[in-house]
């Protein structure tokens, strides 16, 4: 749940609060419902009593009670109806309702007064009981006077309130848990629009981020937008920075050439070699400056059309070489490359053929899953498998790797390539072209590379 998406973790919080806050209130107002209820029934009894007492009296001889009214009710008429009353002098049973029939209300210990309580009725059935002690003028015992009734219309009431509010509580929490989703939707619309924008600063279809946001995300977006401007600045210098050195150092490279001319043959050989490695190294690291920022910013591109000056030009000088090349490029083709870093990978790749080929080469650009594959094949010496892994080993030096390649300057040119797939998170693969010579199988992905390293689909 730690990883869990924003949106996700705030609804499952609401919903926790949902089910537990809503049962408990359920609980209480059910409890305070069958109060109130219990209070309003009870006091229906003890209007019900006091119409009772003062319909009782005694006769002329003063030994008898009398009912000399009806407490107009039919209820107490109707044998066991739920509803009874009984009037009692001692132990001696003087009066009952009709309703009680052969029955009699139990008469616990009571305390004086008005006393409430539950008790079991006829036939074990739930009933709640009023009963109070008076003392009538000319009568000489203590009365005892009880009047019940069935608590069936009181639980019904209650369960119909019970099931009517269980029915409220749960569409009042499918709604403030909808309400809560479009509320936490419309809070969260920043952080989702910050998220799209990074996307297309990521795929370069943005320079910027978007600052129209709440402050609090403002305050992120303006400090992002520092950062990415000052890495353009810091490319941008590193690449001017690669430029002038490498400019620089031509010159006093092309000198010392000239000047080792005047030196004996067996001289010669050994400063040129040296001068030949530092031309090398500076043409390499100029490459790999000059890419230096293509993955922080590239948009997709056309690879037909971000290559076709390099086609054009390297099929003109295989023409003059009498080699026959040739060329399928998708139309439709594209991958989150800068073009320049497209040109110098297709470049490369296709001036080694040229220099090693015996009479043809060949370039396929198609459109696979996720990404582009790029081959170029020849029909020259190629390379062991042996030599092919030696030639992409990582540490491998420059020398090293053109020497122990099997094609002479070719090391210069892989390392360049192997610069731009680590760059671009794209893979390049050497093995035996159908043509008999060397293929460089190269593997370009349409969207950024997943932050978690996961192997890209068709490079291996």
């Amino acid at each position: 749940m730690r990883l869990a998406p924003l949106g996700v973790r705030l609804l499952l919080a609401s919903l926790l609060l949902v089910i537990v806050l809503l049962p408990l209130a359920g609980f209480g107002l059910t409890y305070n419902f069958r109060q109130s209820a219990t209070a309003s029934f009870d006091s229906r009894l003890e209007s019900q009593l006091n119409a009772l007492l003062a319909g009782i009296q005694v006769d002329n001889l003063g030994r008898r009670l009398q009912l000399n009214r009806s407490l107009g009710d039919a209820r107490f008429d109707r044998v066991y109806s739920g509803w009874y009353w009984q009037i009692t002098d001692g132990d001696d049973l003087m009066l009952t309702s009709r309703s009680l029939w052969d029955q009699r209300l139990p008469v616990p210990a009571h305390d004086n007064g008005v006393n409430v309580y539950a008790v079991d009725g006829p036939r074990n059935e739930g009933l709640r009981m009023i009963e109070r002690d008076i003392r009538l003028p000319g009568h000489a015992n203590e009365i005892h006077v009880a009047l019940a009734g069935s608590t069936r219309e009181l639980d019904r009431e209650v369960g119909r309130f019970e099931r009517l509010l269980i029915m409220s509580l749960a569409t009042f929490g499918v709604l403030l848990l909808a309400g809560l989703a479009l509320q936490m939707r419309w809070g969260l619309a920043p952080l989702r629009r910050m998220s799209a924008n990074l996307r297309a600063v990521e795929e370069g279809e943005a320079e910027r981020l978007d600052t129209q946001l709440p402050a609090e995300l403002k305050e992120l977006a303006l400090a992002m937008n520092s950062v990415l401007e000052r890495d353009r600045r810091l490319i941008e210098r590193g690449r001017a920075a690669a430029g002038n050195l490498a400019h620089a150092l031509k010159t006093p490279v092309s000198v010392l050439k000239t000047l080792s001319e005047r030196f004996p043959a067996e001289q010669r050989q050994p400063i040129n070699t040296e001068l030949a490695r530092i031309d090398d190294a500076v043409r390499h690291h100029l490459a790999r400056a000059s890419a230096a920022g293509g993955a922080a910013f590239s948009g997709r591109v056309s690879i037909a059309k971000a290559i076709e000056p390099v086609v054009q030009g390297l099929a003109r000088l295989a023409q003059r070489r009498g080699l026959r090349f040739e060329s399928y490029v998708d139309p439709l083709a594209a991958a989150r490359i800068d073009p320049q870093d497209l040109q110098e990978l297709t470049g490369n790749l296709l001036e080694n053929a040229l220099r090693w080929a015996e009479g043809e080469v060949s370039l396929t650009v198609r459109q696979v899953d996720q990404g582009v594959r790029l081959r170029v094949e020849d029909d020259g010496p190629g390379m062991t498998q042996a030599q092919s892994e030696a030639a992409l080993a990582r540490g491998v030096r420059l020398d090293a790797r053109g020497s122990g390649s099997g094609s002479g300057g070719s090391g210069l040119g892989l390392a360049i390539v192997e610069d731009l797939m680590a760059l671009y998170g794209g893979t390049l693969r050497l093995e035996r072209a159908d043509l008999g010579g060397l293929a460089a199988d190269v593997w370009l992905p349409v969207s950024p590379v997943s932050p978690h390293g996961d192997p890209a689909p068709g490079g291996t």
